[in-house]
């Protein structure tokens, strides 16, 4: 099962990678991961950016509405693994943010939501 989510997250992130590229985005890494504190999923680029962004995959509604995973919770985690990012990279000098991508299959066409500055 885990295997399966692990397949479906990483096809999610496929097509959130294509989508950012088509509106100019530059991908820095992917899967970013510091020690056991967590993981971004992608880590892009554009203008005066830096956007660490979560991808949320649904092919169905089992789950409910993948916007809704992104709780309080799981924005500590990325703002902890992105202040990680900063640190080791010796990165002071710019802005960043952080997105959501949401991927979702209903009746078998892919609908993708890009929320910008998603949360603080």
């Amino acid at each position: 099962m885990k295997s399966q989510n692990k397949k479906k997250g990483n096809k999610g992130e496929e097509i959130a990678v294509k989508y950012l590229a088509k509106k100019g985005y530059s991908i820095i890494e992917r899967n970013y991961r510091y020690s056991n504190k967590g993981e971004v999923d992608i880590i892009a680029r554009n203008d005066n950016f830096i956007i660490f962004i979560e991808v949320k995959t649904r092919f169905n509604d089992k789950f409910g509405n993948p916007i809704e995973a992104i709780t309080r919770n799981k924005q500590l985690q990325i703002k902890k693994v992105a202040e990680a990012y900063l640190y080791e990279n010796n990165i002071t000098d710019i802005n960043c943010r952080f997105d959501v991508i949401t991927i979702e299959k209903i009746n078998d066409k892919l609908h993708i939501e890009h929320y910008e500055d998603a949360f603080t």
